[in-house]
């Protein structure tokens, strides 16, 4: 078992190859933050409001149901924690993942992935939700090379 894990939600695809990238360049853990009912194209369609999506970024207090176990986070010295940008903030599942722990002595490094939004909005909100969470850092990962970003953490 390593000290890191890197944690990720993805709905496309795009965030997992970015995690799995991160996670094999340090000799990582990596742990998929799962919906209980996957999300469908429908779902995802950020154009309808009364889509899944939509519907659940509305409600601040919106906390799906991840399918699995979650990681034993005590052997942990460091959380590195990637999701897509969906309304400016980390999708509800994240929320949900980081509800289930005390995060006051694990290092979270963030990184998104976003096709027009940067992470600094999702920083904060994150920062706001979970005063105890130590963010070292966060970073939008859409191109480049992420093993090299996360070797440099």
């Amino acid at each position: 078992m390593s000290d890191t894990l890197v944690a990720y939600f993805s709905a496309s695809g795009t965030t997992e190859r970015v995690a799995r990238r991160i996670a094999e360049a340090l000799g990582a853990d990596l742990f998929e933050i799962a919906p209980e009912a996957p999300y469908t194209s429908a779902d995802l369609n950020w154009h309808d409001s009364k889509s899944r999506s939509s519907k659940e970024m509305a409600d601040p207090a919106s906390r799906p149901a991840l399918a699995g176990t979650f990681p034993d986070m005590s052997g942990y010295r460091r959380l590195i924690l990637g999701f897509p940008i969906w309304w400016g903030v980390a999708p509800r599942p994240v929320n949900t993942f980081l509800d289930s722990v005390d995060w006051s002595k694990t290092e979270v490094v963030l990184f998104a992935t976003s096709g027009s939004s940067g992470i600094e909005e999702a920083r904060e909100a994150l920062s706001a939700t979970y005063p105890a969470m130590k963010i070292k850092a966060a970073k939008l990962l859409n191109a480049g090379n992420p093993a090299a970003w996360a070797r440099s953490l």
